[in-house]
């Protein structure tokens, strides 16, 4: 098995209009070594297809399947972009041998390589360990000539300690660590937190590196003005901002099929106001979304969940 890999056009479908009415018509499939500059608004998919963050961190496996998942409810949804509007999926990079740190430094090169070339990069998990992935290739291609702030929507801070590894509960912990070598400021909020979801110790860990985020109990739709405001503060002290979005995060009611569901999370309504006024600031400059696992979905309702999360993302920006 390949550790990067290019998708089949099959993996899109839907009704055909002839007339791109549906993404499906608009998604073309590429090989991410070929791509060139673009010339106007882009939109690379990426899929990140690992579990063995998950499986380390004692979670139940089979995230490693959902950017197909993804993919097939992607392709069904309508399409209003602009005709000029590319979208693209770049391929797939996967975990092959249970090499997940190896897995990690491939996706943030093909991050990398997206944003050097104008393309919004959106990758499909796969595990949370995406973010580590992600972030580093954010941070290759803005080197140390800008800051970046990462806005996590999520149940848990997932700032557990590497110390034996890396795990789907580690990548937060680990790019503030990486902040720290290389004198930078870690710049992280967290949406959605649940006091059930994380233990003492994460919550001291969040303390001293001085994380910011907002309780589920305060994540809520009829608070979104004062959630905004937060937002807004939090981007002014940022010059580009990474967005991931954990579908655990979400109620089970909304997403049963992620890797830890409980029925208290947060509401969809609220994670769309959010990103709205993340993407108003101007500054969003890549998001992922992860911890989709099929294998304990019911009838496709969390992966239509993340494909209507990205249609929104998409027509949005």
């Amino acid at each position: 098995m390949a550790r990067y890999s290019l998708t089949a056009q099959e993996s899109y479908f839907g009704r055909t209009s002839g007339q791109n009415l549906y993404l499906h018509e608009k998604i073309s499939c590429v090989d991410i070594s070929g791509i060139r500059p673009a010339k106007g608004k882009c939109f690379g998919l990426l899929a990140y297809a690992c579990d063995e963050g998950v499986k380390r961190n004692q979670g139940r496996v089979g995230a490693q399947e959902a950017p197909q998942a993804i993919r097939k409810q992607l392709g069904k949804l309508p399409n209003s972009l602009e005709a000029e509007t590319r979208v693209l999926d770049v391929g797939t990079v996967t975990c092959i041998n249970g090499e997940l740190e190896e897995s990690q430094n491939v996706l943030g090169e093909k991050v990398r390589l997206l944003l050097e070339a104008g393309i919004f990069p959106i990758i499909l998990g796969g595990g949370h360990d995406i973010a580590y992935g992600t972030y580093h290739g954010i941070r290759k291609h803005f080197s140390s000539s800008k800051s970046i702030g990462i806005i996590n929507f999520d149940a848990h801070f997932d700032l557990r300690s590497n110390t034996n590894g890396n795990t789907s509960g580690t990548p937060f912990y680990q790019i503030a660590k990486d902040c720290e070598k290389l004198d930078d400021t870690f710049q992280y909020l967290c949406l959605g937190v649940r006091e059930d979801a994380n233990d003492r110790v994460l919550f001291q860990t969040a303390k001293e590196l001085e994380v910011k985020y907002i309780l589920r109990d305060t994540f809520r739709i009829e608070f979104h003005n004062e959630i905004n405001a937060w937002i807004n503060a939090f981007i002014a002290n940022v010059d580009v901002v990474y967005v991931t979005i954990d579908l655990d995060g979400f109620s089970s009611a909304y997403a049963p099929g992620v890797s830890a569901p409980s029925p208290m999370g947060f509401t969809p309504d609220v994670v769309l106001e959010s990103l709205k006024t993340i993407i108003n600031s101007g500054k969003l400059c890549a998001l992922d979304i992860a911890e989709l696992n099929p294998v304990y979905d019911i009838d496709d309702q969390t992966a239509r969940l993340a494909a209507s999360l990205l249609h929104t993302l998409m027509h949005s920006i």
